[in-house]
């Protein structure tokens, strides 16, 4: 066989579908930060990272527990390019290189195991809030810091967090753990694996996680609580076959709706809810189940059928007392959205020092909602799409990499994406990638098919049936240096994106009483260079840092600024919309990882972040802030049992702003937040 084929095929087949890739790479201590790793998440093919196509960030377990988060959103900090924020009255987002006009980021494809989370009742985003996996089951996340539409579809637009969870092989007995902490953090996880009969194994998490979000101000009240049963089985078919189920719920609350202003106590404080946005909950659900079926057909063949079906509820309703009957029950984030999909893929050589994936596949989502749909009941949009991608080495110093797909969709209508890329190994520790990718994002299916009323004569939101798909034109010069003896590598990525047809929602004609409608206003181009260095100068020292710079300016479509549009009748909406897209992102971002094993058997961790000004929506904005989160934790194995007792502290450096922090009485305050964690294996 090849020697560049990356062990046997089996092996590729774990790694393409992301169950068993992490679990070979987290063998060695050292391995992460001693070599570039093997990579499955840009083409479809395992491959080491400086023959993938774009960049790719790999975070392994020891990454996520030494970052100290609570919350999964907020490793990205670490990624160059990514922002986020955390829970608060508005959904935690993760966003990449900007363009975060969605509560629910729709730009950036997540898959957990293969399955994405993007979901119809969500505007085609991912609800952070329902994250179907507990920290302690991620075995690795690989981030492809580029556009794939190629490989996984529309969502794709700007890159890829692949989510691969453990090996249920590798978890056995029970463990508990526990944390308790300021801000009302009340969190409990109980996690167990065992063999099912001779060939199969399964790992079974629950989860409950508690808290009162950020600290209450003015007019909002924040919480936050979730729970979650998540389960993941394996069998083994014989010598040739696989099957893999993965299956769970996840449900969540939080806290939205304002104060009425018009209402002060004798403290100055406002007392009551305010009838047109009243403080309730937002209860959301999700559940799913995937079946994936693995078969090895010969040594460099094999073929995997995969099955996904999930769906999502979500209710803020209220009562509101200013519109007329028939339309005063308010459900803006209701109710319910069902996805399906079945996909195939068959991964082969065709050809001496050439690789190839090709597959299909074809996904239904349905959404229903009485206040969003008025009318309507529900809408379904069927999508199918097929897709290759191709690896080329006719020699060591040089691997190419093709890709194309073409997506028909029910409601979008066709749209083919292309990506090439060359990567050439100056030596066996440098090498240099250059790529393009032509790319497509459609809208949601609100977007096309909105119909929210607050009258029998006058809409809030109206779909807009013959949208646009966004377009994208996507250039890249990267660097991969990989120095084993110095253990060290870097890998850097200049960039130049051109996003057509951005879509964004306004009112297009004041006076059609039609309301907001999304619309393709404006041309964006973004450019900019991003780093990610990692270092073990010592055995037990790990650093890591990541820096990004970018630019984001843009231009008004001709058609855009029509006189009856409110970006020309309301006076300073252009220039906040404008403003708002190119301040989306911050010019610069920094995070520092610094990892140490301590005497005494304890380890330490400490995580720094700078970010520049930035805008999450176009009424807010966000100042420079810098943020330090530590832990120290203490393994221990006590007469044959084994655990873990950890202090965790976050914003150390005090209070500060990261969503919406402009001087008003309403900002956000991310305050210190700390709690001491124990965990008991058995």
């Amino acid at each position: 066989m090849n020697t560049r084929k990356i062990g046997t095929v089996r092996a590729s087949v774990m790694a393409v579908t992301a169950t068993l890739a992490g679990a070979a790479m987290g063998a060695d201590d050292n391995l992460f930060f001693s070599e570039l790793p093997v990579v499955a998440s840009v083409s479809r093919l395992p491959q080491r990272q400086v023959d993938a196509p774009t960049a790719v960030t790999v975070i392994d377990r020891e990454t996520i527990k030494a970052a100290g988060v609570r919350a999964l959103n907020d490793v990205f900090r670490l990624v160059p390019g990514f922002q986020t924020f955390p829970h608060n009255t508005d959904p935690a987002r993760v966003t990449y290189h900007g363009i975060t006009d969605e509560d629910y980021s729709p730009r950036v494809q997540v898959l957990v195991d293969g399955r994405s989370l993007h979901s119809p009742l969500f505007r085609s985003g991912v609800n952070w809030a329902l994250m179907p996996v507990a920290l302690e089951d991620i075995e690795r996340i690989e981030v492809v810091r580029g556009s794939n539409t190629t490989s996984y579809g529309t969502n794709a637009f700007l890159g890829v967090i692949n989510i691969i969870t453990v090996d249920p092989a590798l978890v056995r007995g029970v463990s508990v753990a526990a944390n308790h902490g300021s801000q009302g953090v009340r969190d409990y996880t109980l996690r167990g694996g065992a063999r099912l009969g001779e060939d199969g194994e399964l790992r079974v998490t629950y989860q409950q996680l508690d808290d009162d979000g950020l600290e209450d101000r003015y007019d909002w009240i924040d919480s936050f609580r979730s729970r979650l049963l998540d389960m993941r089985a394996t069998w083994r078919l014989g010598l040739r076959d696989e099957l893999d189920m993965h299956a769970g719920r996840i449900e969540g609350v939080m806290t939205v709706g304002r104060l009425d202003k018009d209402f002060v106590n004798r403290s100055g404080e406002l007392f009551r809810s305010d009838p047109e946005n009243p403080i309730r909950d937002f209860d959301q659900s999700s559940t799913w189940l995937q079946l994936r079926w693995l078969r090895t057909l010969s040594e460099d063949s094999d073929f995997s059928l995969r099955y996904a079906y999930s769906v999502d509820e979500a209710s803020d309703d209220y009562v509101d007392p200013g519109l007329p009957a028939g339309f005063a029950h308010v459900d803006e984030s209701g109710d319910r959205g069902h996805r399906n999909e079945v996909e195939a893929q068959h991964t082969f050589s065709p050809f001496d020092k050439t690789r190839l994936v090709w597959g299909a596949s074809w996904r239904q989502n349905t959404l229903r909602s009485k206040s969003m749909l008025y009318g309507q009941g529900k809408v379904s949009r069927d999508v199918s799409r097929a897709f290759a991608n191709a690896e080329w080495a006719p020699a060591a110093w040089f691997t190419g990499n093709l890709g194309f797909s073409s997506e028909y969709d029910s409601i979008a209508g066709n749209n083919v994406s292309s990506r090439a890329s060359g990567s050439f190994h100056l030596n066996t520790a440098n090498t240099v990638r250059v790529g393009y990718t032509r790319a497509w994002r459609t809208a949601s299916i609100l977007d096309y098919r909105a119909n929210f009323r607050s009258s029998a004569t006058r809409a809030e939101l109206t779909g807009t049936r013959n949208l646009p798909a966004e377009s994208l034109d996507s250039w890249e010069v990267g660097y991969l240096g990989d120095w084993k003896d110095w253990r060290m590598s870097l890998d850097v990525r200049r960039f130049r994106e051109r996003v057509g047809d951005r879509l964004f929602q306004v009112d297009p004609n004041v006076r059609d009483r039609l309301g907001d409608q999304v619309v393709p206003i404006q041309d964006i181009r973004i450019d900019g260079i991003e780093y990610q260095w990692k270092w073990q100068p010592l055995d037990a020292t790990r650093l890591m840092v990541s820096q990004s710079f970018i630019r984001i300016d843009s231009e008004y479509s001709s058609g855009a600024l029509t006189p009856v549009s409110n970006l020309v009748t309301r006076r300073g909406r252009k220039e906040l919309v404008d403003a708002f897209a190119e301040e989306s992102a911050p010019r610069r971002a920094s995070s520092l990882l610094w990892m140490q094993k301590l005497p005494y058997g304890l380890e330490g961790s400490i995580a720094r972040y700078w970010v520049d000004p930035m805008r999450w929506t176009r009424n807010t904005a966000v100042g420079s802030y810098v943020r330090t989160d530590a832990r120290l934790g203490y393994p221990f194995r006590i007469a044959g049992q084994g655990g873990e007792v950890a202090y965790t502290v976050q914003s150390l450096d005090g209070d500060h702003g990261e969503f919406k922090s402009n001087g008003s009485p309403a900002d956000r305050v991310v305050g210190r937040r700390h709690w001491v964690s124990l965990r008991l294996d058995f």
